[in-house]
Formats: structure tokens, sequence, C-alpha cells
């Protein structure tokens, strides 16, 4: 495929099959979930480093990280504050370019495409989820969660009735029509969480979904997330501080100084 293309999220993915990558993982997280895992590679990063310009003088945050994902798969991404987590999940996302290193969807290459294609290529396949929601505050819970879907094309009509049955099917049906300035955190990290996989996206990255939620409300984000994803199949990547949520993963990868320990 050529680098100014984006890749065609419709076509099935190849089938590679390859070893559990034990040398990153740190826990095997949930067994119970480990058998809906696929042998298809969801995303493979290879060689991945990034620097950043402080102060005049360049710090490197990735150093050639290396990272694979299969379809199913649920992968943690932990370590202390500046190890690299949330500049990986960007990089895996295509929200933000590496300085070296090759990334593939689906065995598709995606790194090198010019923005209007990397645009594609997140709207096709990639929901996400953020710590502070990054809902619009002029649109219903409804609307915030049908954008996705009218930005695919969908009738504004059916991408509401669709939008509204998820919010419903995730205990908000009373907040549908409720802006964001009206809901508590986790009625909006749930809207936010409608919103990433109302369109049904191959790849959801979650950065710190539960760090502005009490314990109770965590539980809750998370238990929907698993729900959601393995339903519709879908690989995701969190990365996370929070040790109570460690159970839901099926890997959990440690980082430090921009490696994998």
């Amino acid at each position: 495929m050529s680098h100014s293309t984006p890749i065609d999220a419709s076509q099935p993915a190849t089938a590679v099959h390859v070893p559990v990558m034990a040398d990153d993982a740190i826990s095997d997280g949930n067994p119970t979930r480990r058998s809906k895992i696929s042998d298809t590679i969801a995303i493979e990063a290879s060689g991945i480093s990034k620097t950043y310009l402080i102060g005049g003088s360049e710090r490197p945050v990735l150093d050639g990280i290396e990272f694979r994902l299969r379809e199913r798969e649920c992968v943690f991404l932990v370590g202390p504050s500046g190890s690299g987590k949330t500049t990986l999940l960007s990089i895996l996302g295509l929200l933000l370019s590496p300085d070296a290193g090759r990334i593939r969807f689906f065995d598709e290459q995606v790194d090198g495409l010019d923005e209007q294609a990397r645009t594609m290529v997140r709207r096709q396949m990639i929901g996400f989820v953020f710590q502070r929601f990054q809902l619009i505050d002029g649109l219903d819970a409804q609307d915030n969660v049908a954008i996705p879907l009218t930005m695919h094309g969908e009738p504004i009509a059916m991408a509401r009735k669709r939008s509204a049955a998820l919010l419903r099917r995730m205990g908000l049906g009373d907040h549908v029509n409720a802006l964001p300035s009206s809901m508590s955190p986790g009625q909006c990290q749930r809207v936010a969480l409608a919103r990433a996989v109302v369109a049904q996206p191959k790849l959801i990255l979650a950065d710190e979904p539960t760090a502005a939620l009490d314990s109770q409300s965590g539980k809750g984000v998370m238990d929907l997330l698993t729900e959601l994803t393995d339903e519709f199949n879908t690989s995701t990547v969190v990365v996370t501080h929070d040790p109570r949520i460690y159970r839901y993963a099926d890997r959990v990868c440690e980082m430090e100084n921009g490696r994998f320990k």
C-alpha cells in the first residue's frame, strides 16, 4: 500500500501467527478472557523512537519500542509518569508521528501517511477514550455519542436513534438529552465510552479512563468497556496508573525510561 493511501478498514485482516510477547508482560491478566484472543495481529509497532526538544535540549521519550497487539486482546501500559506511555498511545493512535519506526494495522502499513490519510484511518478504525472525557459541552449525551456515526455518513436521525439505544444499554436512559455539565464524572465517562464504541471500531485506545473516577464508577466503566469490546471483537490499549483495574487486562506491560521493562 502506498503511504499516501488510507487503509480500507472493510477488508479482512491477514492472520499472522506469533508467540506471546512474554518479555514485556508483567502480568498474565485475566485468564478467562485470553481464550477469546485471536492470532491476528491488530497492531505491530517496531523500532518506535521519539525525542522531544525541551529547553533547548533533546529528551528521548521512546527508545526503540517493539509492541504487538492481537485482535480482541486488551493490553495495559503502566509505569511512572514520564515513562512514555501516553506518547506511545498517541503514536499508536496516529495522533503523533514517531521519529523512527514502523506501524502496521492489520498488516497494512500506516506510518508515513499524510494528515488527511491519518484522519481517515482514525475515523475508520479507532475509538478514543480520554481521561477528561473530551465531550462537547453544547451537545447533549445523545449527540455527543452520535458524532462518529455522522462522520461515517449516517443520517442524523438514525445516528441519534443508535446512540440513544446504546446510552440506555449503559444505564444512561435518563440522561440521553443531558448536557455534560449536568452529569457526574462517571456518567460523562460512560458517554465518552459510548462515543468510542458506537461505530464498532477495530481498535480502542484509552488514556487513564478511570483516573477521574471513584472506585465504583471506575469499575462500572471498565465492566462496560470489557463487555462492549468483547462483543464487537475490538482490540484495546489502556494507559493507566490505577492498579485496581489491572484484572481487566490480558497483558500488563510496564514502561520505564521509554522502554518496556
